[in-house]
């Protein structure tokens, strides 16, 4: 059941639309004004708020301004609720990111409808930022109303690849997309000198090779198993019907595109003007991130310092030193050559 939290200072109205949306089957909780209301979200953590503007102690604009700086609801929908309707009332309120605008007096099938759409996108919204395979199978199953993850799996054939072995090379034209099953890749870049840049770490449940496949151009980097790896292989012409049948789903594609043109264009800003210590910090908390999403405290990071250092756009001497500093300095532990990281606040926090 979802919930709805009510910051409103008029009793007589606060449960009209309690009652309302209780009929509707939304748990509701409610407050009389804004600093009762904040106590609340922070508290219960909702699935949508409806505000009042004009009230004592906190008016609405307030409400929404602390809760927009907890970043546990900084995507609840918010709707506010005014006898005011101005358009630079409005105009403030959506600067401010509230997502609807209901004036009164209203309809109780105006409320409703509000509500049920705010909660509809943000369920779209959670949706589409869910990576690999469990997003792209939630989009296919809702199309075609049967589940195409189990056909994806037991229908496809799949490659084993031992340590270090190669998935694809630069200069080849793709015939499949990828879709790692367990164990971990890197694609990186060479220069003429024959140095590495690793742009890019996949981990279970990603999708990788997509970039040539959607730009019909031959593969600009190299993919290669970081340990014992397996892959589902989805062939081009399969890939081709998928995205050219079900809208959605290149939709998805293009998005996991676009997400990581912005990280690379991250990294090259880090290895342009980034000093040697921040370097590093960044590319341990990379890591950290990509392989450690349960946030395990005790977490080690697994990785050969020639990677580590193509990571972090470093010479491997470089790295070990920084490494040693790191230790020294109580940031980090290294235990047969695993890496724990003991401070991420700190090693973000580090001065460039």
């Amino acid at each position: 059941m979802q919930t709805i939290l009510l910051i409103e200072d008029n009793t007589d109205i606060r449960e009209n639309m309690a009652e309302i949306l209780e009929l509707a089957n939304y748990r509701v909780i409610t407050a009389s004004n804004g600093k009762e209301g904040v106590a609340l979200a922070l508290d219960a953590l909702p699935d949508l708020i409806v505000c009042d503007i004009m009230m004592p102690v906190l008016d609405g604009y307030g409400v929404l301004h602390m809760l927009h700086k907890n970043k546990a609801l900084q995507g609840t929908p918010f709707i506010f609720l005014t006898a005011r309707a101005e358009r630079a009332d409005i105009r403030r309120g959506m600067e401010l990111g509230a997502d609807d605008y209901i004036t009164k007096p209203f309809e109780g099938t105006e409320l409703l409808s509000a509500i049920e759409s705010r909660l509809k996108r943000c369920a779209e919204i959670k949706q589409e930022n869910i990576t690999g395979l469990p997003g792209l199978d939630m989009l296919l199953s809702n199309a075609s109303g049967h589940d195409l993850l189990a056909d994806l799996k037991e229908n496809r054939h799949v490659n084993h690849y031992q340590k270090k072995q190669n998935i694809y090379m630069a200069g080849n034209r793709p015939d499949s997309l990828y879709y790692l099953l367990q164990g971990k890749v890197k694609t990186y870049k060479r220069n003429d000198d024959g140095k590495e840049l690793i742009i890019g770490l996949y981990n279970e449940g990603d999708f990788l090779g997509y970039n040539a496949l959607l730009e019909g151009a031959v593969y600009k980097e190299y993919a290669e198993a970081l340990e014992d790896t397996s892959l589902a292989v989805i062939p081009y012409q399969d890939f081709e019907l998928l995205i050219g049948s079900n809208p959605e789903v290149l939709n998805k594609f293009v998005q996991l595109l676009a997400r990581h043109m912005t990280e690379k264009e991250q990294q090259l800003i880090g290895l342009a003007y980034n000093s040697l210590r921040k370097k590093v910090a960044e590319a341990l908390l990379t890591l950290d991130k990509k392989y450690n999403a349960a946030g395990n405290e005790s977490f080690g990071i697994d990785i050969s310092r020639e990677n580590l250092a193509a990571v972090a756009g470093v010479a491997k001497e470089s790295l070990i030193r920084t490494l040693g500093d790191f230790r020294d300095d109580a940031l980090i532990t290294v235990k047969d050559g695993h890496i724990t990281l003991l401070s991420r606040q700190k090693l973000a926090d580090m001065i460039n």
